[in-house]
């Protein structure tokens, strides 16, 4: 090998061992959050201001859905839908980068109306695309792909998923295949799907996690193959992307993962919180032995609603996991876990040349952070201060090698729910709040807020930022914006 080509090779590598793919050279956003969900762009000469009447290349009426917008050279794809009482339509859009004109519109099958949480919709996991073709998963139906004419190439039925929320991860492509997460309170699994052709290359069963909505990441080690990074219930798991075998995890997280973890340099930073206080609903509950022995009148082995506290009764969809009306040990010992992990960001070393095998839960962690944590937004890692962006406009700004947090106040103007992730680009954040304020911040420990703007719709998609420009999808439009 050259000296010449041997230096490209050595760069290359040097980029994929950062933890994940590095933004490409023409700055596409090809799937959730952009490279490797990282929420980073290199893109540069951004607008100092712009709004509904300012800096605005062009803006699109859409149908609503709260997946966020991915690019190629020249289109754009996301998903919609449309509801009613008793039936849904699901939408692939494409979209000209250029113009915003829509090129294509194509139905999605919808064959049942699956139960979501009210901050959630039919069309929340954002498609991904190569390039050329697109991949969506919708939570009503499964996943399925077209090419850039808008042609099907291929469709996997998926479902129906026992997820009393409905599903919030993306797909990631990774090797030819689509890799996807399908937590749920029942029936988990990861699957692989080539990318050519819709077949399943493997799926792996998960049946110690429930709901989750975690997006995967990618990580190259120096030697060994590409690794999946799959966050889910108390574990994460890092599986092998060939084969689907599990190579490391640490254990540790709380036991419902909605935010998607990223990378910082040698670190690796997983959030996750669950509710009740920040550190979470600790609680000493008893083996379900003895719990039987206690409350089992009828001595069928499983425990009813009547048998059991008052407050276990009023909560019972969230403890009766396969829905059959009874608790059995799987449900108990789930209630158990909930009860005894803690919320939290958990930060871990990431040994990119040495070989990282088994159990690393103790001699990887590096702190943990359990103040001020945001329910379902991603942390943000950019400029070396991992960021994060909570309810109520709070955002924190913490120190990547100690947890200390640099800085923590209010977006002024901008105090409502927070759903969209916090991206970064240009020396700035990005954030958007449910009711659709954008919030521009000087980056940094001690970070500045810029300007704040009212797009006058509700918003739970996180912005694209790539070329030059923004784009921001609400409930009912498509924004670019740009010098």
């Amino acid at each position: 090998m050259s000296k010449c080509r041997l230096a490209v090779f050595t760069g290359l590598l040097f980029l994929l061992a950062l933890g994940g793919w590095a933004a490409s050279a023409n700055d596409e956003w090809s799937q959730f959050r952009g490279p490797n969900s990282s929420g980073v762009s290199n893109a540069a000469n951004l607008p100092a201001e712009f709004g509904p009447d300012k800096n605005v290349v062009w803006k699109t009426t859409l149908p609503p859905g709260h997946s966020s917008p991915v690019l190629t050279e020249d289109r754009i794809f996301l998903t919609a839908y449309e509801r009613n009482q008793t039936a849904s339509k699901l939408f692939v859009i494409s979209l000209e980068r250029a113009t915003g004109k829509i090129v294509w519109q194509r139905e999605v099958p919808s064959p049942r109306k699956q139960d979501l949480h009210k901050s959630n919709s039919p069309a929340s996991p954002s498609p991904v695309t190569d390039g050329q073709n697109v991949f969506a998963f919708f939570t009503d139906f499964g996943m399925i792909s077209f090419d850039r004419d808008g042609k099907e190439r291929w469709r996997l039925p998926l479902g129906p998923f026992n997820n009393p929320f409905g599903m919030g991860a993306s797909p990631v492509l990774a090797e030819g295949l689509v890799l996807l997460n399908c937590d749920s309170e029942s029936g988990s699994f990861f699957v692989a799907v080539e990318q050519k052709t819709g077949k399943v290359r493997y799926r792996i069963e998960r049946p110690d996690a429930t709901r989750g909505f975690s997006t995967p990441v990618l990580f190259q080690p120096a030697k060994g193959g590409l690794q999946v990074l799959v966050a889910g219930s108390l574990r994460m798991s890092a599986y092998e992307v060939a084969t689907g075998k599990e190579i490391w995890f640490v254990r540790g997280l709380t036991w419902q993962i909605k935010p998607t973890p990223v990378f910082g340099r040698d670190t690796l930073y997983i959030l996750g919180w669950a509710g009740g206080a920040d550190p979470g609903q600790q609680e000493d509950i008893p083996p379900f032995a003895e719990t039987l022995k206690k409350f089992d009148a009828d001595k069928d082995n499983k425990l009813s609603p009547d048998e059991l506290d008052p407050k276990i009764k009023k909560a019972w969809v969230d403890y009766d996991l396969d829905r059959d009306g009874f608790l059995n040990e799987r449900d108990w010992t789930a209630y158990q876990a909930r009860r005894s992990v803690q919320n939290g960001v958990l930060a871990y070393r990431i040994d990119r040349q040495k070989e990282m095998r088994g159990d690393l839960t103790e001699s990887h962690f590096m702190w943990k952070y359990q103040r001020a944590l945001p329910n379902t937004p991603s942390p943000l890692f950019y400029q070396d201060v991992v960021y994060l962006m909570k309810e109520g406009g709070i955002l924190t700004s913490l120190d990547p090698k100690t947890g200390e947090v640099l800085k923590q106040g209010r977006l002024p103007g901008a105090l409502g729910d927070y759903y969209s992730s916090p991206v970064g680009a240009d020396g700035k954040l990005f954030t958007i709040s449910e009711e659709g304020k954008v919030t521009v911040l000087k980056a940094g420990g001690n970070w500045e807020p810029l300007m704040t703007v009212a797009l006058g719709e509700s918003c739970h998609a996180t912005p694209a930022i790539a070329g030059g420009r923004i784009y921001l999808r609400t409930h009912g439009t498509l924004y670019c914006f740009g010098k």
